[in-house]
């Protein structure tokens, strides 16, 4: 989680090798999207990318999900969760849990070796980027480092969600945080998500769910697993906002 020189190095390489990367079929794009978003720039700047684009507000959108709820997790479900703890000993896994499920579900069999779950907007207030323009950040992703670590979160800065942002045992005596609206929900949906591992005692985690994760990481955990986490996003009481932000934290 931390910012550190090393780290940045190893996100960075040349366009000369971006350009080259690009035209193999080894990496796809999700995007989980709104009909008010400009998605053109997915089209017009990374032409050679595999795309899969899922437009959660529109029913008439190929691909589809089951229903628009928990924010980007359910996309990622549909597709494959990554922020998950697909490995149980694995602390990468957590992060592939809310993003991915659907396409997760969706093309476990035949997902590509490496895939990057993001936002549908190019400029975001939480890219790390001086003009907060994520096209760069992509445009210099390292596919081999993705390989070697298994999950790579595209956000650097610590802040928000690092080092500690949930204390989930003492949260959830208390009511809802000011600037963490979901701390006191979190104990209860990881024992419902995860009703065999204990309860972890700090929790954070770089937000916000935009990461890079690969296939052996996927399916380090079973189908089985994926649809479960997306049967709980689509029958808990949580609502969007704050069904989407437990995603976000596991």
């Amino acid at each position: 989680m931390a910012r550190d020189a090393s780290h940045m190095d190893n996100l960075r390489f040349s366009t000369n090798e971006v350009a080259g990367r690009l035209e193999e079929p080894e990496l796809e794009l999700v995007v989980a999207a709104t009909r008010n978003e400009n998605i053109l720039w997915l089209k017009s700047d990374l032409r050679k990318w595999r795309k899969t684009i899922y437009v959660v507000d529109d029913i008439d959108a190929n691909p589809k999900i089951p229903r628009n709820k928990g924010r980007e997790a359910m996309v990622y479900l549909t597709c494959v969760s990554p922020r998950i703890l697909i490995n149980p000993k694995s602390r990468l896994a957590l992060a592939l849990k809310t993003y991915a499920s659907s396409y997760i579900i969706d093309r476990y069999e035949t997902l590509p070796p490496n895939v990057i779950f993001h936002h549908g907007e190019r400029f975001q207030w939480h890219n790390d980027d001086p003009d907060h323009d994520t096209l760069p950040l992509l445009q210099r992703f390292r596919i081999p480092y993705l390989q070697e670590q298994g999950y790579v979160n595209l956000r650097c800065v610590w802040a928000p969600g690092c080092p500690v942002e949930i204390l989930p045992a003492e949260d959830a005596k208390s009511g809802p945080k000011k600037h963490v609206p979901q701390a006191h929900l979190y104990s209860k949906a990881f024992a419902e998500l995860f009703p065999e591992r204990d309860l972890p005692a700090e929790v954070g985690v770089p937000c916000c769910s935009q990461f890079g994760v690969t296939r052996a990481t996927i399916t380090a955990r079973p189908r089985k697993d994926y649809i479960r986490f997306r049967e709980w996003l689509l029958n808990t009481e949580l609502d969007d906002a704050n069904s989407g932000r437990v995603f976000d934290n596991l």
